[in-house]
């Protein structure tokens, strides 16, 4: 009998839902991953913009261990410290401290955005406005305004009352009313290709949801904790939400998610109208709290946006007809192609040590970790520049 390899364990042990995976990572460092043959990955993928301090960060293990050491997790019959310090340090850096905001924790984004449809209902009404080419997560009522019918038909019907509608001012003009009870949007639509929404939209949404009293909730899922160079992708526009959603680079590595809810909105939910066994547990935010203060302690937020406008430059510097030209702000970055080869320049990116991620055939995603300094985006550059040349030489060759 031969002995099994770790991909045919994951085969016939794990859901199909993910397709093969790349490599077995076993270790990780700064921006680096080793995988189960030692291979060293430059990772600008960050587990899906979640890891913000990179791997295996002091802060990170130092903030596992000491609260491991003491609670793990107790029920929401009973409060924490790190509870109450994480949701003063989000409400805080939102601002919606100065807006009698109130915090709800959760384990995840797909989560937080089912919280805010909740919240949404609270309000007596039930349509909801989203917007097309968006992401939300894969739980049903978040999927329901997630703006994919490739990924929604399968799972159809889902929440009634949901439309969609183009990234417009005059789009969303049109569709709203005093019938509507949110709107939800992201500030980048990271999943569709990094696009941001046109410049005023979300000044413009504010004013007419407010004018309508419907929510607006923004979520901030992939854009928030620094990682656009600014603590949060609304803060941009100078806009008050009446609720935002979060996980991924909250927890850097931790899952854990978040509503923080604004003014009024603060109010909609009483006792027992929601909850979450694990949401809040004492590890989760211990450890969110420690690393949203190392963002803050290492000013990784204007890292972000100096680092974002070096790689931005590095990319267009480059001698490729494949790159046509780059999307985004700070570190969330979209590098577009002239040729729908985003997979084949993943996979030769891959053999070269770099980890990026494919956001759409002609989309090339990045989003490193917040702390990466001069000697990332110098490798990163020369790694990207080697996997395009494949990708070019393939196309020349016409294999492609």
């Amino acid at each position: 009998m031969t002995e099994s390899t770790w991909q045919d364990d994951y085969a016939s042990r794990m859901l199909r839902i993910f397709g093969q995976p790349l490599a077995q990572l076993v270790r990780g460092e700064g921006a680096y991953v080793w995988d189960v043959e030692g291979r060293r990955y430059l990772d600008f993928l960050a587990g899906i913009a979640v890891n913000s301090l990179g791997y295996a960060h002091p802060v990170f293990v130092e903030a596992v261990h000491r609260q491991a050491s003491t609670l793990a997790h107790v029920s929401n019959f009973f409060s924490t410290p790190p509870q109450l310090a994480l949701a003063a340090r989000l409400l805080r850096l939102t601002g919606a401290d100065a807006h009698g905001g109130r915090v709800f924790f959760g384990n995840s984004g797909t989560e937080a955005n089912e919280a805010a449809l909740k919240l949404s209902r609270l309000t007596g009404r039930t349509r909801v406005l989203a917007l097309t080419n968006s992401f939300h997560g894969r739980t049903l009522g978040a999927l329901s305004v997630t703006g994919k019918a490739a990924l929604r038909e399968p799972f159809e019907p889902l929440l009634p009352g949901v439309e969609f509608l183009d990234s417009t001012v005059a789009a969303l003009d049109a569709a709203i009313g005093d019938d509507v009870a949110a709107l939800i949007v992201e500030p980048i639509k990271g999943e569709a290709g990094v696009l941001p929404l046109p410049d005023g939209y979300l000044a413009a949404a504010r004013e007419l949801t407010t004018r309508h009293g419907a929510l607006l909730i923004i979520d901030e899922i992939q854009t928030g904790a620094g990682r656009t160079g600014e603590w949060f992708g609304y803060q941009a526009d100078g806009i008050v939400p009446d609720a935002i959603t979060l996980a991924k680079g909250i927890g850097g590595g931790m899952p854990i998610g978040a509503m923080v809810t604004f003014g009024a909105a603060a109010e909609l939910m009483g006792a027992g109208q929601h909850g979450s066994t694990f949401g809040g547990n004492p590890l989760a935010t211990a450890v969110a709290d420690a690393v949203l203060a190392e963002i803050e302690r290492s000013d990784l937020v204007t890292n972000a946006a100096s680092r974002g406008r070096e790689l931005s430059n590095v990319v267009l510097d480059l001698d490729s007809e494949l790159v046509a030209g780059v999307r985004g702000r700070g570190l969330l970055l979209g590098v577009a192609l002239t040729q729908p080869v985003a997979s084949a320049v993943v996979t030769a990116a891959l053999g070269h040590g770099l980890i990026v991620n494919a956001a759409n055939p002609e989309t090339i995603r990045l989003v490193p970790p917040l702390n990466i300094g001069d000697a990332e985006v110098a490798d990163f550059g020369a790694r990207f520049a080697e996997a395009l040349r494949t990708v070019e030489a393939v196309i020349e060759a016409g294999d492609a």
